[in-house]
């Protein structure tokens, strides 16, 4: 994975330093599960926060209703919270149309969200509880961080996007799957991971949230681009968003092989350094590494390092069908590698034109055959037949 993601532990630093704006003060006990008085708002945005967590740190705490919502947006027309900002949710709390709209304000805002408590001092940070509106207004994060340690976060059974009837006074269950949906999320997804019930509380299995697409980790959904012009070769162009980065790999395909170029955005800043002290580079299909000390080192071109290889086309189906397409840059005196990695699998009906086209630059290519016409029945059968119809 890539060097630059900061994990949620290194952030708990930040606390002694950080400047707070605090609407109304933060209680000293929190309830458990989750903070269930009224919304607090803490913001931690001073220099050492964003130089090393890359964006300001927004805490939500408490009921989440139609005030939380004003309140959220009074803070957005303040503009100190801009886009980019991570928000820390700790809700037991509220009802679920209020989440639902505090998941757009966050959308609309490119706003990001994690579980977490606020807290200053040396103290460590309570467990956080995420539940119902809470974890409709979560959905809402352009970037969605899975809970990690006891953090939790789940829906009363009523509130299950994959119900047929709704419960008094909370939205429909159409209503609900239409706004999952909206936040590029299926609710099936959410159905999915919500299989741990306990007293009326479908906790979410954590451990899934990824797998199932439900949190993405600072990566949006891979995208795939393919071009074909008369005279050039096809070529695909998969690429992937992770945390505001744009992440490539571009296949071109020749009779006989493909070239595989990756392009790994590392910053204007950091490329020039990275690519001076670069060993070798190399693709890792399925967790195999592909000739992984052969070819150029790699180059920096603007904000990213970049290298490509040649491949067999007899490589190219496994490929695109690989659930970890990773590009894998060996650097002096770094103990990790850097690079990044993609899911071509998740792309695959995408793909599959442009195999197609590989396919039939291929030597030896023979196309297949169209369906046979059926045959027509003999004359014999023709005549009882319409004897049977008679």
């Amino acid at each position: 994975m890539p060097d630059s993601l900061l994990s949620r532990g290194a952030t708990l630093l930040l606390a002694v330093v950080g400047c707070a704006l605090t609407v109304p003060a933060m209680a000293k006990s929190k309830p458990s599960p989750g903070f269930d008085g009224p919304l607090t708002v803490h913001l931690r945005s001073d220099s050492i926060t964003l130089r090393m967590a890359k964006a300001p740190q927004l805490y939500l705490a408490g009921t989440i209703n139609a005030a939380a919502v004003e309140q959220l947006r009074r803070l957005l027309q303040s503009d100190k919270a801009p886009p980019g900002t991570d928000v820390y949710l700790d809700s037991s709390t509220g009802d679920a149309a209020a989440g639902m709209e505090l998941g757009r304000l966050f959308r609309a805002a490119r706003f990001n969200t994690h579980l977490g408590t606020w807290h200053t001092g040396s103290a460590p940070a309570l467990p956080a509880t995420c539940l119902d509106a809470c974890a409709y207004a979560w959905l809402g994060g352009v970037y969605r961080w899975s809970p990690s340690g006891t953090d939790r976060i789940g829906l009363h059974e009523n509130l299950l996007p994959n119900r047929d009837t709704a419960s008094p006074g909370a939205p429909s269950p159409t209503e609900l799957r239409s706004y999952i949906a909206a936040m590029d999320v299926r609710p099936e997804q959410v159905a999915q991971v919500s299989n741990l019930v306990m007293n009326g509380i479908a906790w979410w299995n954590t451990e899934q949230l990824l797998p199932a697409q439900v949190a993405n980790n600072g990566r949006l959904p891979l995208e795939a681009s393919y071009q074909k012009a008369p005279g050039d070769a096809p070529t695909l162009l998969l690429s992937q968003i992770v945390r505001g980065h744009e992440n490539q790999v571009t296949l071109q395909c020749a009779p006989g092989q493909i070239t595989v170029s990756a392009r790994y955005a590392v910053g204007g800043e950091r490329a020039p350094n990275l690519a001076a002290r670069a060993m070798y580079a190399y693709f890792e299909v399925g967790g195999q590494a592909w000739e992984p000390r052969l070819g150029k080192r790699p180059q920096a071109d603007g904000d990213a390092l970049v290298f490509e290889r040649q491949m067999p086309f007899a490589q190219l189906a496994p490929m695109l069908h690989a659930g970890s397409l990773a590009a894998w840059i060996e650097i002096t005196g770094s103990p990790v590698r850097l690079g990044f990695w993609i899911a071509p699998s998740s792309a695959e009906k995408l793909t599959q034109p442009f195999y197609a086209d590989c396919q039939a630059l291929q030597p030896g290519y023979v196309p297949p055959k169209a369906p046979a016409e059926q045959a027509k029945p003999s004359f014999w059968k023709r005549i009882t037949s319409k004897l049977r119809h008679q």
